[in-house]
């Protein structure tokens, strides 16, 4: 996965939950600094949303494990560009979204994944 990695990233975004291990092991591969961003800030430590860094100017690749309707994705765009970040990809394990929809397309982020619906669609036809 360290290969879909956009050139310019200079922090991974690790969704709570599931991208979060991911981002861990991408950072420790890349040397890329991961942040864990949290489905809303929490009331109790740190109260904030992302934990793990400042991203004002920075630019935040989201790492997920899986994309079918982009709406984590969408709710961490949202609050990650509201404190200054820039966001313009996300890498995921698998993206189940329909081939002919792309759900993030006016958030304006590209998503890149390991496996898409149809790669799991042609295995499941072999089978």
């Amino acid at each position: 996965m360290a290969l879909l990695i956009p050139a310019g990233t200079q922090i991974l975004g690790g969704l709570e939950l599931g991208g979060v291990p991911i981002a861990t092991m991408l950072s420790s591969i890349t040397s890329l600094p991961a942040l864990f961003v949290c489905k809303e800030a929490k009331t109790y430590g740190t109260c904030r949303l992302a934990e793990g860094g400042n991203v004002d100017g920075r630019t935040v690749t989201l790492v997920e494990d899986i994309v079918t309707t982009g709406g984590a994705v969408r709710a961490a765009t949202v609050a990650l560009r509201e404190r200054g970040a820039v966001v313009t990809d996300v890498v995921c394990t698998i993206d189940r979204s329909r081939p002919d929809e792309d759900p993030l397309a006016d958030l304006q982020i590209t998503t890149t994944a390991l496996f898409t619906r149809a790669d799991l669609d042609a295995h499941a036809a072999r089978s």
